[in-house]
């Protein structure tokens, strides 16, 4: 029974999922960090909101941890390439807070335009200050937001129902789906030169740190509004009080901050800046929603290896595993099979599919194929960070799609290319859900993978089946199969020999010996 430790507060209906489908829970939460390394050991996996820190020595104190699930959108408590080069998952619940948190920007940008916190402070201090607080109309207004995703489209919808016209710069928005959402897509600095109102909805990453600086503050339209319920980061808070201060800038209404909890920010004194303490997921709803999602989604990937919402490997949802689960045996073989005979540096992978395996989500199977290709020459390696791994050395890793097969009704084909040469292996599924090797080197050797083969290249001449099959027999090999293929008549020839056990190393080297043998190699799979 795999084990997951909630280290932060969860709704209750967290804990009830993950036992009702089998999984063992420990709830510590607001461990300090040696603690919680502690409290990790044995545990499959981590269940956080914001206030557990999941650092590079957290992690690397975890034996066994597999996955960490984020009970929300933000990961930044999580340090990811970490996880990712330990193997370990990292997910988040990017749909149950989303609503809450484009109505609290919303909000934000609405008491902002109408001044309502000042106005209710003097109101209760009887001051009665009605000619003081002249706000603006958000009608006919325009609405920039930064980061048209999940929560930024809702953002962008609810613009529109307050009839704002709405423009958009991120990079990933296409345009078929901005005209969906009946927004401009544009540039940052058209945006910052135009919008009336900036709301930002990206998440904080090197790239985004600080999206809104000086120079970027510099270039708003004057009197500008902005407002925040993204990430603290994403503004540089000095230069934000600073274009306050000047004019260039009419206010803010900001629920993150650079540093949370934050209790000393000198954007506190200033009454034009809205603060509120994060409280953009904070609904009953919402807390309910993310609980049950992070359950199910842990859950799912810890009893049946279903990926869903993880932010460092490709999703695989639990509809897709039956169908997958043949193919990504299949994936692995192949890569494990080519990895093991690879004796130079990797240099370029190419992964074919044909037919039905063109139609399915091949992203996880590229995965594993790197998984088994680098596995041989780094045993840490999964499917998690082998595609890192293959980024960090240099592999051109390439994906071939093409969904009319020429000779099987499905196909993968790896093509590896290393500092001496170029091999290729390809497999089928047969009988629906039985991988199958079809094609070596471009030689037609058909033989379903065991735990134990000989892989042996040779020259076709006579007699080499029996020396062959003779030299392994007087070794005391029982040999279970015995599949052969050759590129012509006296040419090129495979032999895929499965056995019952390891063949010892002495053994490998007297059938290196026999004449008109150019390789063996011992295969596990």
């Amino acid at each position: 029974m795999p084990k997951v430790l909630i280290a932060d507060q969860l709704s209750p209906r967290a804990v009830e999922i993950f036992r009702s489908r089998g999984v063992d829970v420990v709830e510590k939460v607001g461990l300090a960090p040696d603690a919680l390394k502690h409290a990790l050991k044995g545990i499959d996996g981590l269940a956080v909101r914001s206030a557990t820190k999941v650092t590079k020595d957290v992690l690397a104190a975890a034996d066994q941890l597999r996955v960490v699930g984020r009970a929300g959108v933000g990961i930044d408590n999580v340090d990811l390439p970490a996880a990712t080069a330990r193997g370990i998952v990292v997910m988040n619940t990017p749909f149950g807070n989303s609503i809450t948190t484009a109505e609290h920007a919303v909000a934000l940008m609405m008491a902002l335009a109408r001044q309502l916190p000042s106005a209710d402070r003097s109101t209760r201090a009887s001051k009665w200050e009605k000619n003081r607080f002249m706000g603006v109309e958000l009608f006919g207004k325009t609405l920039g937001v930064i980061g048209c995703g999940n929560i930024g489209s809702i953002v962008a919808s609810l613009g529109r129902g307050l009839r704002m016209k709405v423009i958009s710069f991120d990079p990933y928005l296409s345009p078929e789906r901005a005209a969906d959402l009946h927004v401009e897509k544009v540039t940052l600095e058209a945006l910052l030169a135009r919008a009336d109102f900036i709301t930002l909805h990206v998440p904080l990453t090197d790239e985004t740190r600080h999206v809104l600086d000086a120079k970027a503050l510099a270039k708003t339209k004057k009197g500008v509004r902005i407002i925040n319920a993204a990430r603290g980061g994403l503004i540089d808070e000095a230069a934000l009080k600073a274009a306050i201060e000047s004019g260039q800038v009419a206010g803010a209404a900001l629920d993150v901050f650079a540093v949370e909890p934050a209790k000393d920010n000198p954007l506190f004194a200033m009454e034009q800046v809205i603060c509120t303490p994060h409280l953009g997921a904070s609904t009953s709803e919402a807390q309910e929603n993310v609980a049950i999602q992070v359950a199910e989604q842990m859950s799912d990937y810890l009893l049946a290896g279903a990926v869903t919402n993880a932010l460092n490997m490709p999703s695989v949802s639990a509809d897709e595993m039956p169908r997958l689960k043949p193919y990504m045996k299949l994936a692995e073989q192949l890569g494990s099979f080519a990895g093991q005979l690879t004796e130079t540096g990797l240099k370029a992978a190419t992964i074919e599919y044909e037919g039905d395996a063109a139609t399915v989500n091949t992203r996880p199977l590229t995965a594993v194929v790197l998984q088994g290709l680098l596995q041989p020459l780094m045993s840490s390696v999964n499917m998690v960070n082998a595609p890192i791994v293959a980024r960090e050395r240099g592999i051109d890793i390439r994906e071939v799609k093409r969904e009319q097969a020429e000779d099987y009704m499905t196909m993968i084909r790896l093509t590896v290319t290393t500092e001496r040469q170029t091999r290729s292996v390809a497999g089928t599924l047969f009988a629906g859900d039985k991988p199958r090797i079809i094609e070596i080197k471009g030689i037609h050797v058909e033989a379903e993978l065991t735990p134990h083969m000989l892989y042996v290249t040779n020259n076709d001449k006579p007699g080499m089946i029996g020396a062959l099959g003779k030299a392994i027999g007087d070794a005391g090999i029982n040999i279970a199969t015995f599949h052969l293929g050759r590129a012509a008549p006296g040419g090129d020839a495979i032999a895929l020999i499965s056995v019952d056990g390891p063949v010892p190393e002495p053994v490998l080297d007297q059938l290196r010996a026999l004449p008109n043998i150019v390789q063996v190699r011992a295969l596990k799979l």
